[in-house]
């Protein structure tokens, strides 16, 4: 471990989000998706750590960091914190990798408050319509009914709900870091509040935009991903034409999972080529 390390809350508009930073070198900046926090990242963020300095965060509403029912937690606001986080850590050109809504997060930092990235790599992000399962259009008619649910039965929800991401099935203590945070009655009451608050406008805002971007863009996603259907990588790829593009098989929208020593090794090829 560095003598780098560290972990904070930075407050923003009433909330808390949790932040940590490990290794020396280039900054890196990992961002979750949904239903997710910083944790499904943190070994890949362990092993990067050797060459570069790796700040994760729970965006508000997930993981370690507040999780008020008074707080939005959509993508708007999303992006509105990341592009905070960037002015208190003073990172003007980090490098940037997302994953799921962390994409769209990333994407509206960029072409809308002004964040400059020095490379950016998109994995089974959210950017292009339609997105959404039937899932989320039930619990958006439904949200004060599923709050309400028994915690035994929430739980056998989520965890039926985490498992449909995977590609080749989860293990027990996978499974439960990423369920976990959603357990308690806040956590469960912030499940739904985030699915509910879920909109495509976030996405047909920016897509428009996405060939302005200038960085080095890498779009890495999973051939059995069912989740997001491998058609939008070729989409995205498309719409910012100077990316590059890799598909990983046998792995679902969970690729971070589904294969671990895959995605670092194409993670690693991809920042030594954007480092250079």
């Amino acid at each position: 471990m560095s003598s780098g390390d560290t972990s904070d809350v930075i407050r923003w508009q009433g909330r808390e989000v949790f932040w940590e930073r490990m290794g020396e070198g280039p900054p890196l900046v990992l961002l979750h998706g949904t239903p997710w926090s910083s944790a499904l990242w943190r070994p890949y963020a362990a092993a990067l750590a050797s060459h570069f300095t790796v700040y994760l965060w729970d965006m508000p509403g997930y993981g370690r960091s507040s999780k008020a029912a008074e707080h939005h937690v959509d993508l708007g606001v999303q992006a509105d914190v990341f592009a905070h986080l960037l002015r208190c850590w003073g990172l003007e050109r980090p490098h940037v990798i997302a994953h799921d809504f962390g994409g769209a997060v990333a994407l509206r930092a960029r072409l809308l408050h002004g964040a400059q990235f020095r490379s950016l790599c998109l994995v089974d992000v959210v950017a292009l319509s339609p997105w959404g399962s039937p899932f989320f259009a039930l619990v958006k008619k439904n949200a004060e009914v599923f709050v309400q649910l028994p915690p035994n039965i929430h739980r056998a929800a989520v965890e039926e709900y985490v498992r449909g991401a995977s590609h080749r099935g989860l293990r027990d203590d996978d499974l439960d870091m990423l369920v976990s945070p959603w357990l308690d009655s806040a956590g469960q009451a912030a499940f739904y509040r985030q699915i509910a608050q879920a909109d495509e406008r976030f996405t047909d805002e920016i897509e428009p935009r996405y060939s302005e971007i200038t960085e080095p863009v890498h779009i890495v996603w999973g051939t059995d991903d069912t989740w997001i259907p491998v058609d939008r990588a070729h989409r995205l790829r498309s719409a910012i034409p100077h990316a590059s593009l890799a598909l990983i098989e046998g792995a679902g929208h969970l690729i971070l999972l589904d294969q671990p020593v895959a995605l670092a090794t194409e993670l690693g090829s991809w920042l030594d080529r954007a480092s250079r």
